[in-house]
């Protein structure tokens, strides 16, 4: 019991650490308009038909964006005709060669096709706002590689709650957004559903085929071209940026459960500690208080997580009772954690994915050629350490 003791102690001032670090984050990105139109949306999607037509409206519309590319993932449905008739340039993506996830081999041909000098990928459950894309670019003068963090559309209270509780887990173990000080590249974060970067850099470091058979590809590729030396920054976005990207409470269990372990894009010794910082400070508790017998440590981080959820409540377009209600469901979040991280699972929209190993230390790969498509997937890298982007290029 004492031993326990230790360790829900020792957990709860890691929490309090990385907690702490709120207070100096970074401000959220306001709308900013660019000289001149130069940014290249890139957009993957597979089967995206019933979601694509809001991210495409605006993305079109802004006048920051030079152009919009759909990179169409070989869908099933009317995605490509749905895309080509709002005015949204159409790449018909390729086979999935061996060894690449879909996601990161759509978005290599959309980045190739591109013309601009700044991309900015979104996700077809994007609902960008304008002076977005703007921001982004903008970003780009102190960073190589931006991401934005959204606002999350969440109907009905089950799911905000569930939902809540899962992005609870990832403030407590990697703090909040936009961090004042970077992490290290091992602990760094990122938003696949919005990043911004200089293409040329990009292809340069052949970013993608790097991380080509990762689930986890956004904090993948974060981490990789942070440890290059990549300028990684985790921004705010909630003003310009908002995400609709589930439709109820068991799709938030599916879908987004299966990615928060990042399993493959963490050592196994860090996935045991961040999964007992998260048994030990936010599902003990609960379980504790529900059995009538908590301690003063668990009231005290029973308190500060019922203040994590208030301040949570920024993070979504319609917050409702759900997001407050979100602590009581943690127990689950935490069973979810652990169910994923013990069998992960490699499947996505028809596709199975073989498991890929986890570089001990990230950006040891190749700054050679380009990894040919059948080249079989490596941990994050593939073989040496490409150059950080030059700081006059990169301005």
């Amino acid at each position: 019991m004492r031993l326990l003791t230790a360790l829900q102690a020792a957990a709860a001032l890691a929490v309090a650490v990385r907690l702490a670090g709120g207070r100096r984050r970074r401000p959220a990105l306001a709308p900013v308009r660019t000289a001149s139109p130069r940014v290249s949306v890139v957009i993957p999607a597979r089967d995206e038909e019933a979601r694509l037509g809001p991210c495409l409206s605006v993305a079109l519309a802004d006048p920051d964006v030079a152009e919009v590319i759909v990179v169409d993932d070989e869908s099933r449905d009317g995605t490509a005709r749905l895309a080509s008739g709002l005015g949204a340039k159409v790449v018909a993506g390729t086979p999935l060669p061996e060894g690449w996830v879909g996601k990161q081999w759509a978005l290599q041909q959309g980045v190739e096709a591109a013309a601009g000098d700044v991309v900015v990928t979104l996700d077809a459950d994007a609902r960008p706002a304008p002076g977005l894309f703007g921001a982004l670019a903008a970003a780009l003068g102190e960073y190589d590689l931006v991401s934005a963090g959204p606002r999350f559309v969440c109907e009905g209270t089950a799911e905000q709650a569930l939902h809540a509780s899962f992005l609870a887990t990832l403030v407590y173990r990697f703090g909040p957004i936009g961090p004042a000080t970077p992490p290290p590249p091992h602990r760094a974060m990122a938003n696949g559903q919005c990043t911004a970067f200089r293409r040329t850099a990009m292809l340069d470091a052949h970013g993608f085929a790097r991380v080509r058979g990762h689930m986890a590809d956004d904090v993948a590729l974060a981490r990789t071209l942070a440890a290059d030396g990549w300028a990684v920054g985790f921004l705010d976005a909630g003003g310009l940026l908002e995400v609709d990207m589930h439709d109820s409470a068991a799709g938030v269990w599916r879908e987004w459960g299966r990615s928060l372990s990042l399993r493959d894009v963490t050592t196994p010794d860090r996935q045991a500690a961040d999964l007992a910082v998260i048994w030990l400070t936010t599902a003990l508790p609960v379980l504790r208080l529900l059995a009538g017998r908590p301690t003063r440590l668990d009231l005290c981080l029973l308190a500060v997580r019922t203040l994590l959820a208030g301040a949570l409540r920024g993070s979504y377009t319609r917050p409702g009772p759900g997001v407050l209600l979100s602590p009581l469901l943690d127990p689950l979040t935490a069973l979810r954690l652990t169910q994923v991280t013990l069998r992960p699972v490699r499947d996505w929209r028809g596709r199975a994915y073989p498991a890929v190993t986890v570089a001990s230390h990230l950006g040891s790969g190749t700054a050679g050629a380009r990894p040919g498509p059948g080249t079989a997937p490596g941990p994050f890298t593939t073989g040496g350490r490409s150059a950080q982007p030059g700081r006059s290029a990169a301005r």
